[in-house]
């Protein structure tokens, strides 16, 4: 039997509460999700939920998965950013490694065997023929700091260059026009991904490579809605990832490259991702433009 110091050691490490950024919930950061409320219905034993701490504050969340080296969602409240796109080197999460290690994301030139085995590091991406694909976007941040802050790899995923830079890229601005012109309070938004169903899909062995990208988002002005066409109190929006992948999620349009986005209804979203993730997720906890 176990000494009751060395006892409470060890389920303090498995417990993930005591060093608090990657912990066993999102008690410290509930502020990024409608009602203080994540996403409910998903299960899997290799999540971490991540507090992203930049600088001392909290500026995001992020469920990450460690198996995958890629998050399955980040969630973040929509701004309207003050300054340009910044250009920080890509920083990592040390307590993925170590529960004892630095809670805030940090650059590390040279990460450890450790580092490199609890998550994605930046030499993954070079000559990968992947761009590395926020979830939680730069341009969707307020301040500098909060901007820097998407620049972590746990926020990361491999994406192709022209769903990034033109397909998605289009309806992340267009969110974000959204929200200047119609949502005159809080706009919450979580942005995650599919994995592919079969087959090993990663760059360099060792990170996933998502099949589709899918984002939702619900406006916390309850004055929004009826008069404001379909896209508001909530909607969402589902990006292929892959030219190839077949029509049943997003059909390939032949007048476009084949990295289509389509939106649609949240309930639309929630019914792929029961299908395709095998979980039955409420994004919102079925609130967003209750009265």
């Amino acid at each position: 039997m176990l000494p009751n110091g060395a006892l409470f050691l060890l389920l303090t490490c498995f417990s993930g509460l005591v060093y608090g950024e990657v912990a066993a919930n999102f008690n410290n950061c509930l502020q990024f999700f409608y009602r203080n409320e994540p996403p409910k219905g998903i299960t899997g034993s290799d999540y971490r939920h991540i507090c992203q701490l930049y600088h001392n504050a909290y500026r995001f969340a992020t469920l990450y998965d460690i198996k995958y080296r890629t998050p399955l969602y980040s969630a973040y409240k929509l701004h309207s950013p003050d300054g340009k796109r910044p250009r920080p080197d890509w920083m990592i999460e040390p307590q993925l490694a170590n529960s004892k290690g630095d809670k805030s994301m940090k650059y590390i030139k040279n990460p450890d065997q450790n580092l490199k085995e609890s998550q994605a590091v930046n030499n993954d991406y070079i000559r990968s023929g992947f761009t590395r694909g926020h979830l939680a976007p730069s341009s969707h941040q307020a301040t500098k700091d909060d901007r820097t802050a998407t620049f972590t790899l746990t926020n990361i995923v491999p994406q192709a260059a022209i769903s990034n830079n033109q397909e998605w890229n289009k309806f992340e601005q267009n969110l974000s026009d959204r929200f200047k012109n119609v949502c005159k309070d809080k706009l919450y938004v979580v942005t995650g991904i599919i994995p592919y169903q079969s087959g090993e899909h990663k760059i360099k062995d060792r990170v996933f490579i998502p099949e589709y990208i899918w984002s939702a988002y619900c406006c916390n002005d309850n004055n929004v809605g009826k008069d404001q066409g379909k896209y508001f109190p909530t909607y969402a929006a589902v990006g292929r990832n892959d030219p190839n992948s077949g029509d049943d999620v997003v059909e390939k349009s032949p007048k476009n490259s084949g990295y289509d986005v389509r939106e649609m209804p949240l309930e639309e979203l929630e019914a792929i991702l029961k299908k395709k993730l095998n979980m039955n997720i409420t994004l919102f906890d079925g609130h967003c433009g209750a009265k």
